[in-house]
């Protein structure tokens, strides 16, 4: 007896494709580049409800030995994060602060206390701070702070 066995293979193929990029005309609308913004500040303060805190008061930044340290909110300090440290202002308080002398601003969330010097009324982290100073070597800057009111 004879027993015949066929043996059938079956090779598929699975193509990728890649999207296909027209080359751009002058007739082509072209869409506006969205960069993402940290996730730890805010940079528009349209649609904010502000209220004017203090006009032409003295802002200086947190020295890096603090960083890692508790803040007075139990959270611990970055000086790579949007916060600050105000005299009165409740914990967790969002203030938008502007730099007098340039227009910039930055809005920073309260989680600690001080400044501990009677001229200065808030203290930013370093990199808030850097964000609107006019000058990269100042340690202080003349702003006005707007609370935000939610």
């Amino acid at each position: 007896m004879l027993t015949a066995t066929f043996i059938c293979c079956f090779t598929y193929v699975i193509s990728q494709t890649k999207p296909v990029i027209e080359p751009k005309t002058q007739d082509t609308i072209t869409k506006p580049t969205i960069i993402p913004l940290p996730t730890d500040s805010v940079f528009t303060d349209k649609g904010l409800k502000l209220k004017v805190y203090k006009k032409n008061a003295h802002a200086s930044y947190y020295a890096d030995r603090f960083n890692g340290k508790k803040t007075a909110d139990g959270s611990r300090f970055s000086n790579s994060k949007y916060t600050a440290a105000h005299k009165k202002l409740p914990f967790g308080t969002r203030v938008k602060v502007t730099n007098e002398a340039n227009g910039k601003f930055v809005i920073v969330k309260i989680t600690d206390r001080g400044p501990f010097v009677k001229t200065r009324e808030i203290d930013l982290s370093k990199r808030a701070f850097m964000e609107i100073t006019k000058s990269k070597g100042a340690g202080a800057m003349k702003v006005t702070i707007e609370t935000i009111i939610e």
